[in-house]
């Protein structure tokens, strides 16, 4: 019986280790999962710590710290915003640093760099510091002291742009369209000044934020479109132009389907009398909006004109006939509306358009 009591006793004496050694596992992993809850409760930035730009609140996007322990000494670490929620514009920036301009008004340009976000050891003194993102850019001043503030933002509300060109219901084929960009700045003739010149379609574009007009040529005459774009800081703002026009092939010749004079003068108007065109060639082509015309060939002291008319997706031959030169040396044309000899000049109508 006291060997029974003893058993029972022992495996009570297990069950209650086996309890302990339980319960001291579930309490490591309750304290575990506590822990990672605690840790996942705190706030974790999506980018560096925040500094002082950026939206106001606990968490700020992309924004940039500066370690004051890689930064001794005098200078200064330039840092590039796309807008003003503190946006950091990782790559494609170009730093340049001015000197301060002086009493004459000038600026020395001291150095140049293209990290997104330099430090420039710099010694104290005021600079003019210009930041170029594409088209976008931003200059301002900005002071470097011994113990003044470790970096500066350049915020420079910048949005991108993008045109789509499209031909007759079409993708524009390559070199067909290009298109110039214009601000709504005047200049002191009261002129918009150019943003960019020769721009091909599909291409980001990266602009301050604000209006623009954008002019967009199929070929190289007439056959244009314009149109005013809001490019939106942050975003990127795209715009799809179909153009219109037929391409027209001029030749000079001495019988219908002969061949083509070299070397001639050619000047296409608009039945209203605006030049819209002016080449050299035997045989030069234009993409020309739809219309009615009147083009010019001068050739051998002679002018020869015709009439004709384009459509949108034409493509034609103009040819314009030589006169025969009678005894007197004037020349009389079957197939051109009007001849006169050039040894004084164009005829009247024709001059100085």
């Amino acid at each position: 019986m006291t060997n029974v009591m003893r058993k029972v006793s022992l495996s009570r004496g297990r069950l209650s280790f086996g309890a302990i050694v339980a319960a001291v596992l579930t309490g490591v992993l309750l304290s575990i999962a506590a822990a990672t809850a605690s840790f996942a409760e705190e706030p974790i930035p999506d980018g560096p710590a925040p500094a002082p730009w950026g939206p106001v609140g606990d968490k700020r996007k992309n924004t940039t710290t500066v370690e004051r322990a890689k930064m001794k000494g005098s200078g200064v670490k330039l840092v590039a915003l796309l807008t003003g929620d503190g946006q950091q514009i990782e790559q494609g920036v170009i730093w340049r640093v001015f000197q301060s301009p002086g009493s004459a008004g000038k600026s020395k340009l001291l150095m140049q760099s293209r990290e997104a976000s330099p430090f420039l050891k710099l010694p104290p003194g005021d600079y003019m510091v210009n930041a170029a993102f594409g088209r976008a850019n931003l200059t301002r001043k900005i002071s470097v002291k011994a113990d003044g503030p470790p970096f500066e933002a350049f915020v420079l509300n910048a949005g991108g742009f993008r045109l789509a060109a499209l031909i007759g219901g079409k993708v524009a084929p390559p070199g067909a369209v290009n298109y110039s960009i214009y601000s709504d700045d005047r200049d002191e003739a009261e002129g918009t000044a150019a943003i960019i010149s020769g721009a091909k379609p599909n291409l980001i574009i990266r602009l301050n934020s604000g209006i623009y007009r954008v002019v967009s040529i199929y070929g190289d005459a007439n056959a244009k479109i314009e149109t005013d774009v809001t490019v939106e800081a942050g975003k990127l703002t795209e715009t799809t132009i179909t153009h219109t026009g037929g391409k027209a092939t001029f030749k000079l010749v001495t019988r219908t389907g002969g061949e083509a004079m070299p070397d001639t003068r050619w000047t296409i108007q608009t039945d209203d009398g605006e030049t819209v065109k002016e080449s050299v060639g035997a045989l030069p082509t234009h993409v020309l909006a739809p219309g009615k015309y009147l083009v010019t060939a001068s050739s051998g002291g002679h002018i020869f004109q015709s009439n004709f008319e384009i459509q949108d997706g034409d493509n034609i031959s103009v040819e314009v006939l030589m006169a025969a030169t009678n005894e007197a040396g004037n020349g009389i044309s079957s197939g051109a509306t009007t001849i006169a000899p050039t040894t004084g000049g164009l005829p009247m109508g024709f001059r100085n358009q």
